[in-house]
């Protein structure tokens, strides 16, 4: 599962190793475009990318598989969540 971005999928391969995503609520802040949240959407059991930019969560939304993604705009300063209601919280390029 390579991208653009990350061809050799070196990216997504230390995300998948170093955090059990796989049946987790994850919340990833500052997904973009979706180039890498859009490659692990199917392992957790309910993924939210959040991104303050409606043109990039547009792209997002172009290239997600339907089911368990769903994108919001929001800062990652000003979480519309309650709190706890995540297992996992992904800054992969956002930090």
């Amino acid at each position: 599962m390579a991208s653009e971005r990350d061809p050799e999928g070196n990216e997504l391969s230390q995300l998948i190793n170093a955090y059990p995503i796989s049946g987790k609520k994850a919340l990833e802040i500052g997904c973009g475009d979706g180039k890498l949240t859009c490659q692990y959407s199917n392992l957790p059991d309910h993924l939210i990318g959040i991104d303050p930019c409606m043109a990039d969560l547009q792209a997002a939304q172009n290239k997600r598989s339907p089911g368990k993604l769903y994108l919001v705009q929001a800062k990652g300063e000003e979480l519309p969540f309650s709190n706890r209601v995540f297992d996992l919280v992904i800054f992969a390029s956002s930090l």
